[in-house]
């Protein structure tokens, strides 16, 4: 029995290893926005997409080529997503003129997003992406799948930045600065 404390410790020891390094990959990715895979071009089978708008029609992707892109995927039940629609918003407001595109993909049941919007409106064009939009999130390098997640595309419509979580005015402030010079 002598061994029991020995093998604990080394269980413990393992744990505190892991832990380590899933928080050192965590913050590594945190430190690059979440870019892997910057410079990808996206294919025609991602700009051949269309999603219904909340108030009627439809938002087709290919009608945002040419112009850098904001793409945010968000939901009426994601706390941080709900909480950087304003901030979006107002940068959309403030660059649109600039040539900056956004647009905010909702994963969610049309209806939420339907009574959400009408309660908190944004400036910016919204599409009801639904389960589908769960499946392109992953494609697009968000593999866990979570929100908010929002995409960035360069002019030429290759992949300038993602980043998964909350964004900050940093990111917007960094992006407009990279992309689109005003």
């Amino acid at each position: 029995m002598t061994s029991s404390p020995t093998r604990r410790g080394m269980l413990y020891a393992g744990v505190a290893a892991v832990a380590a390094a899933a928080g050192v990959g965590g913050a590594w990715w945190k430190e690059r926005g979440g870019s892997a895979g910057e410079g990808e071009m996206l294919d025609t089978a991602f700009w051949a997409q269309s999603f219904e708008r909340p108030e009627g029609g439809s938002l087709v992707l290919s009608s945002l080529r040419g112009k850098p892109l904001l793409l945010n995927f968000w939901a009426t039940w994601c706390p941080p997503c709900v909480e950087e629609m304003p901030m979006i918003d107002a940068f959309f407001r403030q660059n649109g003129a600039n040539g900056w595109q956004v647009v905010g993909l909702a994963i969610d049941q049309p209806s939420a997003v339907r009574k959400f919007l009408q309660r908190t409106p944004v400036s910016y064009p919204t599409g009801l992406a639904g389960l589908q939009g769960t499946e392109l999130v992953k494609n697009l390098g968000n593999t866990g799948g979570g929100l908010p997640f929002t995409l960035v595309l360069n002019a030429n419509g290759s992949v300038a930045a993602r980043k998964m979580g909350k964004l900050e005015t940093t990111d917007l402030d960094t992006w407009r600065r990279e992309l689109v010079h005003g």
